[in-house]
């Protein structure tokens, strides 16, 4: 358990603060708090006690002992874009915010590689080296605006994760700053080192291991060719029996995304694209990408396997233009919702390609039975589902049937053998469902490593991990032993 300073507490720790980070890297006043009670999911606040904004690595480590001195726990936020209260404050807490930390330390285009500080924005490491014909591939939607540092922490993922993987697969070295204050190197600037795999731990620990304060990433070299093609069908049945089907072929796209005829509309309501057709009820979007010849022959037997499953009509992109204005609608889907619902809760379940139908269909059914509606947009090639479900939160108790609709989708993603993530975290949101996916020892396992590098639990507590005092549904399964009294870590 972690112990809270009260409010008369706090004027020797913000001093302290002031000395090492500077008066103006220390926020205070409860107006200017008020920017940082929140991440993405807007639907959990809590306005923290103390905000710093550090700039380099030594300035972190000088938060994190004093944080340690006065045993005040400390979350890590980069530009507050996460979708599952990974960056939400608690109570008297800390924020040690790395979004002035946004200096590219280093290119090394011949060993295809970049250093960059935690505040770099995703989309600013392609921009760096796409003159010399790089680019860096994980590519949330978020990604002209979500930053690298948090990107390793929740392991974010993006439209091509399906061939290039996710962040964990372009990340070859961190520099940590660990719960104590303590800094470590792990990894190497190149791929495969000796010993522990500690910079995979790392990736996707969600802050609860450490602040990464410089990160080593793998760049690629930009394809020969790349294809867009966009596909239409006249049942979201059908648009999953093609993607099955494309990768049963042998043929891995760079990226495969389908959206249902709710998420197309309010699209083209929005972005306007004007290439989304608006009776469709789902589209696919597809990326070839690699040598002419191989994207060429590809596209083809693509084009081939969605007509034998009934595509209307099928549209490819060559142009860079033309390809930005199609995946411009895809990466616009999530806001495009504002326009149509005062709120939308945003799921993030991960299922078997082959159980794509049958999932859809029950999530339709829920969507019934709750009686709100739910706008499918999702990487189909991955199986990783972005359900949206619309709601007003003005209105007393709609936010509490919303979280149950979504609970009620994870548990549905585990039961057919998927998982309750794959890019947005477990947070603040999910981590009530985590015994439906680990077993008691399970998650005390994951609880003795993180003990190891957080033995006093200061580090983003209160994530990933249930607990009977921050979750109802947690304090059930421990009183039917279904998992351990993680309290006491």
């Amino acid at each position: 358990m972690v112990t809270q300073v009260t409010s008369q507490d706090w004027r020797p720790i913000i001093k302290a603060f002031e000395q090492a980070i500077g008066k103006s890297g220390v926020i205070q006043k409860r107006e200017e708090l008020l920017v940082y009670e929140c991440d993405g999911l807007t639907s959990y606040r809590q306005r923290p006690a103390v905000v710093v904004l550090p700039r380099t690595t030594e300035q972190v480590a000088a938060a994190v002992k004093i944080c340690n001195q006065y045993n005040v726990p400390f979350i890590a936020r980069g530009a507050g874009t996460g979708l599952s209260g990974g960056a939400l404050p608690i109570e008297n807490c800390v924020l040690i915010v790395t979004a002035l930390m946004r200096q590219i330390l280093d290119i090394d285009l011949e060993n295809q590689r970049v250093v960059v500080q935690p505040g770099v924005i995703n989309n600013w490491v392609t921009q760096a080296v796409s003159g010399s014909g790089f680019y860096y591939a994980p590519d949330p939607s978020s990604q002209i605006v979500c930053s690298i540092g948090g990107n390793v922490a929740e392991n974010s993922g993006g439209v091509h994760c399906l061939k290039y993987g996710v962040t964990t697969n372009h990340v070859l070295g961190l520099k940590v700053v660990l719960p104590d204050g303590s800094i470590i190197d792990t990894g190497s600037k190149i791929p495969e080192m000796p010993g522990y795999d500690l910079t995979g731990l790392f990736v996707g620990s969600e802050g609860t291991l450490g602040i990464a304060t410089e990160i080593t990433l793998r760049i690629l070299k930009a394809p020969e060719a790349i294809h867009v093609l966009l596909a239409d069908f006249t049942s979201v049945e059908a648009a999953g029996q093609a993607v099955s089907d494309i990768i049963s072929a042998g043929i891995i796209p760079a990226g495969m995304e389908m959206m249902d005829n709710f998420s197309i509309n309010a699209v083209e309501d929005v972005v306007a694209t004007n290439c989304y057709p608006r009776d469709a009820e789902a589209i696919l979007l597809i990326e070839i990408d690699g040598l002419e010849v191989e994207v060429a022959a590809n596209s083809e037997r693509v084009e081939a396997i969605c007509r034998h499953n009934g595509a209307r009509s099928i549209r490819t992109a060559t142009d860079p233009a033309e390809r930005l204005t199609i995946w411009k609608g895809r990466k616009a889907a999530f806001a495009a919702m504002g326009k149509i619902s005062p709120d939308y809760y945003v799921q993030d379940g991960v299922i078997p390609r082959t159980k794509l139908q049958y999932v859809l269909k029950q999530i339709e059914e829920l969507s019934e039975k709750h009686g709100y509606k739910v706008a499918n947009v999702f990487h189909a090639g991955d199986g990783n589902l972005h359900p949206l479900i619309l709601y007003n939160n003005s209105i007393p108790g709609q936010l509490e049937t919303v979280e149950e609709l979504g609970g009620d989708i994870l548990k549905l993603c585990v039961e057919v053998g998927g998982s309750i993530s794959g890019e947005h975290g477990i947070g603040a949101d999910k981590r009530c469902y985590m015994p439906n996916m680990f077993s008691k020892t399970d998650l005390e396992t994951m609880q003795w490593v993180r003990q190891v590098f957080n033995p006093q639990g200061l580090a983003n507590p209160e994530k990933i991990f249930p607990t009977p005092r921050t979750c109802g549904e947690a304090a059930r399964a421990q009183a039917q032993g279904q998992f351990p009294d993680v309290e006491r870590f």
